[in-house]
């Protein structure tokens, strides 16, 4: 077993050296260096959107330099204690060799990450369809699955506005989600997500089918000037509400911000201060003006968010079923997980893998 240890710890360290040549290393840790000099400039924060494009591309650098560093030392390291290694080291020793393959994968995935917003933080919309209050149900477990993902990545969770269904789940939701590379892992996510179950709101016990639609766009707005005529917006404040329609707050701090040409209305509550809801609520308008603008050019559209479809049977581009069987299947890759309890906990990453190695969108 290990002669086979060797073998493959020595296929990694080979792997390893060719994804920094495609990652192109050398000259990252350059481009690093030069953001960390204007990281440290004074002045840097007195323009806070460049600050803050900076220290996100700092970090994005800093992780994938640091996770190919650690597989290409962690491989040279692996390697020798093999050769001083006893057959009764062998199980840990595997251990680490699956760990390894792990961020080498990671690494792969970075590869194929080279779209034009992919490093880009993602705005991700939940809007329940089909099915009523199950669907709304739907919505909340499809809510609480992105997070649980986000969550797993360490990246940052802000939640500017959730609608509440009157029985029970969301009618739906938005929330941007911070982190290297958020859109590019998540634009595979865009579609219809069809649910199959006993319904808990039936008392006949019959199978129920439900659907939510999931958007994804780039948050973009730091980047990209989105030109806005004041006169054409309406902005209206109100309370934020609860469960229920139950206020949790006792002052109009929450923003509705609704672009008269367009019709596109946007809107954020989560903040007790107006101000930052209203920035709250711009910053995604601005996302949507941007994707509204992209919409003229047919590729650029299939690039962000792909084909727009019904909320309901048939368009679906994945399936969850708990009965009468356990299956989530991704009808674009046909990609298939058996425990869908595992899935709806946030473990999404081998249907993005499979979406990003099949050039999926």
């Amino acid at each position: 077993m290990l002669d086979d240890l060797k073998n493959e710890t020595g296929q990694l360290q080979d792997k390893a050296k060719d994804l920094g040549k495609l990652l192109n290393i050398i000259n990252k840790k350059k481009t690093l260096g030069k953001l960390e000099q204007e990281a440290s400039d004074p002045k840097l924060w007195e323009n806070q959107n460049k600050a803050r494009k900076l220290l996100q591309d700092k970090k994005v650098l800093e992780k994938e330099i640091s996770t190919w560093e650690t597989l290409l030392s962690g491989a040279e390291d692996l390697k020798t204690l093999i050769n001083l290694a006893k057959e009764s080291d062998a199980a840990d020793l595997s251990k680490e060799l699956a760990e390894l393959k792990n961020k080498a994968t990671e690494l792969e995935l970075a590869v194929l990450l080279g779209g034009e917003y992919d490093k880009n933080n993602a705005i991700l919309s939940i809007n329940a369809g089909a099915g009523g209050t199950d669907a709304q149900d739907w919505a909340q477990i499809l809510f609480r699955m992105y997070s649980r993902w986000a969550e797993s990545k360490d990246f940052k969770i802000d939640l500017p506005d959730i609608s509440y269904g009157e029985e029970a789940g969301i009618k739906g939701v938005t929330i941007i989600i911070s982190g290297p590379y958020a859109y590019g892992y998540l634009k595979s996510e865009s579609g219809i997500h069809r649910l199959v179950r006993i319904s808990p709101f039936s008392s006949e016990g019959k199978r129920h089918t439900s659907f939510v639609a999931v958007e994804v766009i780039p948050e973009i707005a730091e980047e990209v000037s989105v030109e806005i005529d004041p006169k054409d917006l309406k902005i209206d404040t109100y309370r934020a509400s609860g469960p229920g329609g139950q206020n949790v707050n006792k002052v109009s701090s929450a923003v509705r911000i609704t672009h008269i040409p367009t019709g596109i209305v946007t809107q954020s509550q989560a903040d007790r201060s107006q101000h930052n809801n209203r920035e709250s609520a711009m910053k995604i308008l601005k996302a949507r003006l941007y994707e509204m603008m992209a919409e003229q050019h047919k590729e650029k559209i299939d690039e962000l968010r792909g084909q727009k479809k019904k909320i309901e049977w048939g368009s679906q581009i994945r399936s969850y079923i708990f009965h009468p069987y356990t299956l989530v299947k991704d009808h674009r890759t046909n990609t298939e997980v058996g425990n869908v309890q595992k899935v709806i906990d946030g473990d999404l990453d081998l249907f993005m893998e499979a979406s990003l190695r099949r050039g999926t969108k």
